[in-house]
């Protein structure tokens, strides 16, 4: 057998393995039960393959002459080889591939011998002879045991995905308990969930993941129509790259007191830029700085600036020029990456043949060199690498390029995508012209789309990045230069001041060259796991700060509605039921939803699970796919844990909500009662002129502690604006004058002194003149008038010999 990721392969030799051993046996095929219908995954002897789809109804009569075949001839029924006509074969099992009935010889037959895997039969191998007689014992058990084989590699690759399903349900689980705790945009949590189900739930293969969040003024079922806001994914799935680079390097800072300000800017000038955030971090004197550069020459004159202010920059992703001031570069080796690619290619196609590559080449170093290692590697090799396909970070636009080069070029034969897209992108291509498992795919890094791909044969191998390494170690040699001293960590590492963290070649099942795809998915959780136990340094009283600068990520169309949801509706039922609903649209009530928006035209099961936390009913998740009877009881089992969990997230986001509301209300009603009482301040305190020189300044209320330097400090400045000589100080209004307010009369007037300006105490009351005189209490030299009127006499008198002095 082949020891190469490649299950297809491994079928397709085995049908070759059969086929030597009837005589003169022209044809020989495989095909395997999924759902209610067979995939057929290996044809050899056909000239006509990729015009026709490779699959046929399980369910299929085999008729010869009018009358139908022995039962037995049916996979399900069949408990050992057995000879069908082979016109009735084709015409009912493999249709396309034979063009016409004149290419079957008469009186051929089709040897067929059923393959089984823990004793359940998945399949046939159908394998044709020019004549209807059974094979001899001998043949038959050779038939029979190459069967054996097939359901071997069958039963290894199962076991194999169902531990990577495990795995990535545990890795989606943390994702979205993560997300939970973390985040209130729902739009981030129906992104995780959407891609990570589809990750997790293969045989479904969802269409649509929406979510739905009740409205939290909407009337109860009883009462009304409910209404919700849905939440829909774009199709594009957001990359994990730079949140696994920020959690390495926030894991690596907790313990060393160190705080990662996370930011993302482009490559261009401006606000926005990576040169404005790069200036910004030189302005507040950062302790130090890491950052992937978008345009590595461009970041050249920022990394001399900091370099003059003393702080050190490590780059990080994609590496720096050559003559860098960048203090170090810590990421991969991306042209021993793009080689090691090469390398699983050339094993995945020994025979050679065209290959084509898919990658932002124009916008990106590290892709460039991804490619350029590619392609070193295959000179002089079977391979023909074909121009590289430039591209974008963007799925649906690499998807439409690598399904128009598929059918421009049938002769690719294997195709590399050296970014995180890139790899879906052509394996989603090759699964809809037919060619899963036909087109060797190399990928590169890991994000869900990958993971269902991998598992599903339409990518064989990807070359997973370490970038929560790539964060982690950034920090602790920061950490360790701003400490240390620059030169002294520099001593202690390479000379060529590149620190590589590797790379892992993952495939589903394994092989000498490659981990599996469940061993790194278990491996990568316990190593992140391992670094967020870290506490914080209680010595570190004073946190040192770095800036993280990183892309910032591709724009996304997010799809949401306001929608009413009638009570005889597929999420009206659910809701009102608090259990999971499974329908097919095409049959009951469940065909004219009008709460359904278009995106699930076409299906023919939909899902419906209560959204369910505290007792209370919050929304639902919704899915649906065109495969019909796509969602058993263990898929519903799996998905009412996720609806559990994405419960507790939009029950936090409201809280959070909430709690904004409600923080931003009090902030508002602080700021009015600030204004009111600065308002109250100034009308209990208005310093009014009421001639050349004169001022008046009536007190209302009860002068405590604040009133009373507010009322100097107003006296004071109107004192130096108005050039006042005499400021009448009325105290009619004021509810007690005690001896704390006395004396602070008393410091009015004599702050008033010192600016020249005599204060006179006007209307105060018997009563309180006499407290004052029983206290003891000495007012000084401040005149007093019995009332405003006479004050005003008092002061104009004043005025007037003053200026009659003055001329």
């Amino acid at each position: 057998m082949l020891k190469v990721p490649d299950l297809l392969a491994v079928l397709q030799q085995i049908v070759r393995r059969a086929m030597a051993i009837p005589p003169r046996a022209p044809r020989g095929s495989l095909l395997l039960r999924e759902g209610r219908r067979f995939a057929v995954r290996a044809l050899i002897g056909f000239d006509v393959l990729r015009e026709h789809a490779l699959y046929v109804p399980a369910a299929a009569a085999l008729a010869g002459g009018g009358a139908p075949l022995a039962p037995k001839a049916a996979p399900d029924a069949a408990r050992g080889g057995c000879v069908v006509d082979a016109h009735a074969w084709y015409r009912a099992y493999l249709p396309g591939p034979v063009a016409t009935e004149g290419a079957i010889p008469e009186g051929a037959g089709v040897l067929v011998t059923p393959i089984q895997v823990c004793g359940e039969p998945v399949g046939y191998l159908a394998i044709e002879q020019p004549t209807l007689e059974p094979p001899d014992a001998e043949r038959r058990a050779l038939i029979e045991s190459i069967a054996d084989a097939a359901g071997d590699a069958l039963e290894r690759n199962r076991l194999y995905d169902d531990k990577a399903r495990s795995a990535q349900e545990i890795r989606l689980f943390e994702k979205l308990l993560n997300a939970v705790g973390t985040t209130v945009e729902l739009h981030d949590l129906i992104e995780t969930i959407a891609h990570g189900i589809k990750s997790v739930q293969l045989d479904p293969d969802w269409k649509e993941v929406e979510l739905w969040v009740l409205e939290e003024d909407s009337p109860t079922s009883d009462r009304g129509e409910l209404r919700a806001r849905v939440y829909r994914a774009p199709s594009s799935e957001p990359t994990t790259y730079w949140q696994n680079i920020r959690a390495g390097a926030v894991s690596a800072g907790r313990p060393l007191g160190v705080a990662v300000d996370f930011r993302t800017g482009h490559g261009g000038d401006g606000d926005g830029s990576q040169r404005a955030l790069l200036d910004e971090a030189i302005r507040r004197r950062m302790s130090g700085i890491l950052i992937a550069p978008t345009n590595p020459e461009g970041a050249e004159e920022a990394f001399r600036q900091a370099a003059d202010a003393g702080i050190p920059v490590v780059v990080i992703d994609a590496p720096p020029i050559a003559g860098s001031r960048a203090q170090l570069y810590i990421g991969t080796d991306n042209v021993a990456s793009g080689r090691l690619a090469a390398e699983m290619m050339m094993r995945l196609l020994p025979g050679g043949g065209a290959v084509a590559a898919l990658g932002a080449v124009d916008l990106a170093r590290n892709v460039c060199e991804r490619v350029d290692g590619f392609r070193a590697a295959a000179l002089g090799s079977s391979l023909t690498v074909l121009p590289t396909i430039a591209c974008d970070w963007d799925l649906a636009n690499g998807t439409r390029l690598a399904t128009a080069a598929l059918a421009e070029r049938p002769d690719i034969v294997g195709a590399f995508g050296a970014a995180a897209d890139n790899g879906p992108a052509w394996g989603f291509s090759a699964r809809a012209a037919g060619r899963g498992g036909d087109l060797k795919v190399v990928g590169f890094d890991l994000i869900a789309s990958t993971v269902a791909l991998l598992r599903q044969g339409a990518i064989h191998a990807t070359i997973v990045q370490r970038e929560h390494d790539m964060g982690f170690r950034g920090v602790e040699v920061l950490h360790r230069m701003i400490t240390q001293g620059i030169e002294p960590t520099l001593a202690e590492l390479p000379p060529s001041r590149v620190l590589h963290t590797g790379v892992d070649c993952v495939t589903l099942e394994r092989t000498p060259w490659s981990t599996t795809l469940s061993d790194y998915l278990t491996r990568d959780a316990a190593h992140r796991a391992a670094h967020e136990r870290g506490d914080r340094d209680p010595s570190a009283a004073h946190p040192t700060e770095i800036m993280l600068i990183g892309f910032p990520p591709p724009s996304r169309t997010f799809i949401e509605d306001q929608v009413s949801i009638p009570a005889r509706s597929l999420v009206g039922r659910a809701l009102s039921a608090g259990s999971p609903l499974v329908v097919d649209p095409d049959e009951g009530d469940a065909r004219a939803d009008a709460a359904l928006s278009a995106a699930h035209a076409g299906a023919r099961t939909l899902v419906a699970l209560p959204l369910q936390a505290r007792g209370s009913v919050l929304g639902a998740l919704v899915l649906s796919t065109e495969r019909s009877a796509a969602c058993g009881e263990d898929d519903v089992s799996f998905l009412v844990r996720v609806a559990g969990t994405v419960a507790v997230g939009v029950e936090n986001a409201r809280l959070f909500r909430r709690s904004s509301e409600r923080s931003a209300a009090l902030e508002r009603a602080n700021r009015q009662q600030a204004a009111l009482l600065e308002t109250i301040r100034e009308l209990s305190s208005p310093v009014v002129p009421i001639a050349e020189g004169i001022l008046v300044m009536p007190l209302i209320g009860v002068m405590d502690a604040e009133r009373s330097g507010h009322f100097i400090e107003s006296m004071l400045r109107e004192i130096g604006a108005q050039r006042a000589q005499v400021v009448l100080i009325d105290v009619t209004g004021m509810a007690v004058v005690d001896a704390a307010a006395a004396c602070q009369l008393v410091q009015a007037a004599r702050a008033a002194a010192l600016l020249g300006a005599e204060a006179v105490l006007v209307g105060m009351r018997p009563g309180a003149a006499q407290m004052m005189v029983e206290q003891g209490l000495d007012v000084g030299s401040m005149v007093t008038r019995s009332n405003l009127a006479q004050g005003f006499r008092y002061a104009l008198a004043r005025t007037r010999r003053r200026a009659a002095t003055r001329g």
